[in-house]
């Protein structure tokens, strides 16, 4: 069941500092029902949540949702308004991140998705005539070929910060280029026009996401590691409220074993937001995909009666053996 959750702030995020985790592998009797998650408008962070909501319910927990913004989810996990948060992308939110931890509010349970990145991306027909780097941007004749035009996603985002500092700093000659910023289905929407065009684009990329499934596209090298190190590698960290871990050490040893690869978010992502299908239905056929790994997920959980959680899922869920 999905609960409301009362209004947030629109205070922009402050920091936080890394907080121990000690936790317990037995829930507590008076451990919190409910578990309250931030969920942003990005489809791999919506399956990854419905997926965790189906374990913990099936443990006796009672989850809500809450649509927000990154800026936003920082500042009500601050104020202890939401408890989890699956989709920290860093680099990209970095600046948020240290902000927020500076204040000792949050816990950061680490990295949930291994091969994110995020870059610079082109059709391959364009990556095959050439433009391989972001360093060749800068060439006047390339510049008009992409019509100085920079497809993004929402304004506010960790990613549309990047872009907008690489305009304002003229990194890699873009300083007089324009951002088309929409979401991700409006940008999705150009990329495929073009696609069907044989027209060149140049968009802000990421894996996992269904884009890189259904489309043929490649990442420019980003010699300047303008989206981070190591050429746009990210991590998606997991983040709980210090007083959500305190108080509910059982739900958040089973959100910080949460773990995929790019490849199996890629594939949920493609599941919800390509083919359309529910979120719930996607998570609960992966679970019973991939009973190994649900089983992994559930190491030193109980259900909130302190039962082992491995059974009850299993049987509940109708997940094979693992």
């Amino acid at each position: 069941m999905t609960l409301p959750l009362r209004p947030q702030t629109l205070a922009l995020a402050g920091t936080l500092l890394a907080a121990p985790l000690a936790l317990s592998s037995v829930a507590q009797a008076a451990e919190p029902e409910q578990v309250r998650f931030s969920v942003p408008a990005w489809p791999g962070v919506t399956v990854k949540t419905a997926l965790a909501e189906t374990l913990l319910e099936t443990l006796g927990y009672e989850v809500a949702q809450e649509e927000l913004g990154s800026t936003i989810t920082y500042e009500a996990l601050t104020q202890e308004e939401v408890d989890a948060f699956l989709a920290a992308w860093l680099p990209a939110q970095q600046a948020m991140f240290d902000g927020t931890m500076d204040k000792g509010a949050i816990v950061d349970l680490g990295n949930n998705v291994d091969g994110a990145r995020l870059g610079f991306a082109v059709p391959t027909y364009v990556y095959e005539a050439g433009v391989t780097s972001a360093e060749d941007l800068a060439d006047e004749e390339v510049a008009e070929k992409f019509d100085r035009t920079i497809y993004s996603i929402e304004v506010g985002s960790g990613m549309s910060d990047t872009l907008n500092g690489a305009v304002d700093n003229d990194t890699y000659g873009l300083g007089d280029w324009d951002l088309s910023e929409t979401s991700t289905p409006g940008m999705l929407s150009a990329v495929d026009a073009a696609i069907d065009r044989d027209e060149w684009i140049l968009f802000a990329g990421w894996t996992p996401h269904w884009m890189n499934i259904e489309y043929n596209v490649r990442f420019l090298d980003d010699t300047q590691d303008m989206w981070g190190p190591e050429g746009g590698r990210s991590d998606v960290r997991t983040l709980v409220s210090t007083a959500f871990s305190e108080s509910n050490p059982n739900a958040t040893r089973l959100i910080d074993q949460l773990n995929f690869t790019a490849d199996d978010q890629s594939a949920m992502i493609r599941g919800f937001s390509y083919e359309e299908r529910e979120p719930e239905e996607v998570a609960l056929e992966w679970l019973r995909e991939n009973p190994a790994r649900t089983k992994a997920f559930l190491e030193g959980v109980t259900t909130r009666d302190g039962d082992p959680a491995w059974p009850v899922v299993q049987q509940a869920l109708e997940i094979p053996d693992a």
